[in-house]
């Protein structure tokens, strides 16, 4: 089992094991007070068959993993539990007051977005008022604020883990993607860099060889520039492939030193700072390695000054010599042209030129460490798992404050026996415990350190234990369940559950202390049990799902970084000997054309066949870099989608067995328009659907959180390049709002 699974698995089993101890102490404390109400056989009978059907609808359909929640089996689940949750009420008035609250967390869980929040209130309410009618405002208050926590609890236990599912996977489509973006940009590199050099080779081979002989001196001209653009070939491709590698900036500082020495440049350096991030370093160490090599191929230098410094966030690194090249080459497929590339991609900068006093300066800068919210413009951002997040934080703390709300309501209800001083002790108690329990007891990374934790449990343990015993009142306990569940947190492993256990044993006694009857006593032990699980199982799954979050650029980064070794690999096998076997021959060629014509065109005729299938081998290897799968696209699209909560339909119709650059192309095309749709749009709903006629195949992707206008879809979108490759095949592409008010991306290619 993978680590993934094994987390989404941890997370299902707590999750549903938590739910399940939850409900059932429900399903006993509501059973225990309709015994201590008239154990009758019928009310046994009739109690007991409702509320294990309730058991079986809660356990069994809504809050079971992997059960398809929008179906009519679903649906006809949610009815039969509403009429099991209110029509009992008036024949067990005070033992069904905790059903509805199951009710309300299943509305959640079934009902769609637009209504699930408004249908959740009115249960609760609704609840509330069926309490006033048999008690006192303030119960019916109470009763009011049980079901919004509980059905709070229900919907975040059965939804977190999926979350938590889904975020594993988006984690993981984000890594693929950024591989993909890096295969993309592999192949570009290789088709700008390196397929020029190599046709332009074969062509100036063949006419050399024609040549030797008869024009001898054109033969020559010829030759001398197939070498340099061999070298230059040869150079690009080396500087591609260390692209592609990190590099120690130690290091390569080392080689300078000694290459300028062994040179006879007199050299001074300086830097570098410490730590910088592995892109900056790279880029760094790739810079003095290329502004070495153009010192000692294209100049005269004998100084050198090298200097890496740091100003702010910005990190920069100067070579300067004295032996000025009468042109800075920045030419298209340079390696200066290159590198100026690679450091604006960093959001850096690079200049190369002349200075007035006769040296030449190489001057590069590069951030030296990423901003809290930097990240290249093409990286995916999918909004699912600031939702998941946010999601997570907002459910734990709504349920910490509705706990100390229902505590507030039950102190005003007592009113006339704790008056003001009670009132004001419970509202105090409340707050004190949900400071603790939300900044201290449930942060992600835990406490600050263990004394802080230590000092956490006392404090609970403080609002705990003395109210009840002021009062005389076990209910103003704070909420105890609070503190076994803190206890479960903070504690070492061997010893946390049997303070748990503690904590609930001791609220048991408590309430017997304090003159309560068997069914009292009996709620003290299953209360406590039950907050003290919902506040671990929630902090352990929001906890799931920070680790989850923050675990993003770590995962996008190694897999980016795997796939620029092996692409680093495959041009070194590829195409370093290929260049160094022309270079060579080439030279021979040169020296035997006016000695050996005869030679000197065997020597042309295998430069030709080796640049051939150099060209073969580059433009299949980046034709393989750039195949995308079309069901890999939707696969992942649907998984981004899911994360980011936006409900996504997808038709495919037809579309098996179509041409690989139309596969590409539409796969493209539906890689953009989610991207874009999670950066620029609020959509709940997404529809995408692929369509083939005998001549046409469509791709339509749909969703209802239109753009104020079509230019905020354009911008940074890609969508020329889009419209590019889609024009590329005789096809069209339109985007832009519809007149149902949603955003629609349409590409209609034919399909021969």
């Amino acid at each position: 089992m993978t680590l993934r699974q094994e987390r989404s698995s941890v997370s299902r089993r707590l999750a549903y094991v938590v739910i399940s101890v939850v409900f059932t102490g429900y399903l006993a404390n509501a059973f225990m007070y309709v015994v201590q109400g008239g154990p009758t056989p019928v009310r046994i009978v009739t109690s007991l068959a409702c509320l294990l059907t309730i058991g079986y609808l809660q356990l069994g359909v809504f809050s079971r993993p992997n059960v398809d929640l929008r179906s009519a089996r679903a649906y006809l689940a949610l009815g039969v539990e509403a009429l099991l949750a209110f029509v009992p009420v008036p024949f067990f008035p005070n033992a069904w007051g905790g059903m509805p609250g199951f009710l309300a967390g299943s509305v959640l869980l079934v009902l769609p977005a637009r209504v699930r929040w408004f249908v959740f209130a009115a249960v609760a309410l609704a609840n509330g008022m069926t309490k006033i009618a048999y008690e006192s405002l303030p119960i019916g208050g109470y009763y009011a604020a049980s079901s919004t926590v509980v059905g709070l609890v229900v919907f975040g236990l059965s939804r977190l883990p999926s979350l938590v599912e889904q975020l594993e996977t988006a984690r993981s489509e984000v890594a693929d993607l950024a591989v993909a973006r890096e295969r993309l940009r592999f192949a570009r590199d290789l088709h700008d860099l390196l397929g020029f050099s190599l046709s332009a080779i074969s062509l100036k081979a063949e006419l050399a060889r024609t040549l030797v002989g008869n024009h001898t001196d054109r033969a020559l001209r010829e030759l001398a520039q197939i070498l340099d653009i061999a070298r230059e070939a040869l150079t690009d491709a080396r500087a591609v492939a260390s692209s592609y590698r990190e590099l120690s900036l130690t290091d390569e500082l080392d080689s300078a030193r000694s290459v300028l020495a062994a040179a006879g440049v007199a050299a001074t350096i300086e830097g570098p700072p410490a730590e910088l991030v592995p892109s900056a370093r790279t880029v760094l160490a790739t810079v003095l390695r290329e502004g070495v090599t153009n010192l000692l191929r294209h100049s005269d230098a004998t100084r050198c000054s090298i200097t890496i410094s740091r100003a702010g966030r910005m990190v920069s690194i100067e070579i300067v010599n004295d032996g000025a090249p009468a042109q800075a080459r920045t030419d298209r497929g340079s390696g200066l042209a290159n590198l100026a590339a690679r450091t604006a991609a960093l959001g850096g900068a690079l200049h190369a030129q002349p200075a007035t006093d006769g040296t030449f300066r190489l001057h590069s800068q590069v951030p030296a460490a990423p901003t809290p919210r930097e990240a290249p413009a093409d990286e995916p951002h999918p909004p699912g798992p600031q939702i998941a997040t946010r999601f997570a934080q907002v459910l734990l703390t709504a349920v910490v404050i509705g706990y100390g709300v229902m505590l507030t309501l039950l102190a005003a209800d007592d009113y006339d026996q704790v008056g003001v001083a009670g009132i004001t002790t419970a509202v105090t108690s409340s707050a004190v415990i949900a400071v603790l329990v939300l900044g201290v007891v449930s942060r992600p990374q835990g406490p600050p350190n263990q004394a802080l934790g230590y000092a956490a449990l006392a404090g609970l343990a403080v609002c705990v234990y003395v109210p009840p015993f002021v009062f005389d009142n076990p209910y103003f306990s704070g909420v105890p369940g609070f503190l076994a569940g803190s206890a479960a947190l903070l504690l070492p492993r061997r010893l946390n559950w049997a303070v748990f256990v503690a904590v609930v044993a001791a609220q048991g006694v408590i309430f017997d202390v304090l003159g309560e009857d068997w069914v009292q006593v009996g709620y003290g032990f299953i209360s406590t049990t039950n907050h003290g699980l919902v506040l671990y199982a929630l902090t352990r799954l929001r906890s799931m799902v920070t680790e989850l979050h923050e675990a993003r650029a770590e995962l996008a980064t190694a897999a980016v970084t795997r796939e620029r070794l092996r692409f680093a690999r495959d041009l070194h096998d590829m195409l370093g000997y290929s260049l160094s076997a022309i270079s060579l021959k080439s030279e021979l060629a040169h020296r035997l054309a006016t000695t050996d014509p005869q030679r000197a065109r065997q020597e042309l005729t295998e430069v030709v066949d080796t640049a051939r299938r150099a060209l073969v081998d580059v433009r299949s290897v980046a034709h393989s870099y750039r195949e995308l799968s079309l069901r890999e696209e939707i696969r992942s699209a649907q998984a981004l989608l899911a994360a980011a909560g936006i409900d996504a339909a997808v038709r495919i119709d037809g579309c098996d067995d179509l041409p690989t650059g139309i596969e590409a192309t539409l796969a493209t095309v539906l890689r953009e328009g989610v991207t874009n749709l999670l950066q620029h749009s609020t959509a709940e709903r997404c529809e995408i659907v692929l369509s083939r006629s005998p001549d046409l195949v469509t791709i339509d992707i749909v969703n209802d959180g239109c753009p104020s206008t079509a230019a905020e879809f354009r911008d940074g979108s890609g969508l020329a390049d889009l419209t590019a490759r889609v024009q590329e095949h005789g096809g069209e592409l339109q985007a832009g709002p519809t007149p149902e008010h949603t955003f629609r991306l349409r590409a209609e290619i034919p399909s021969r």
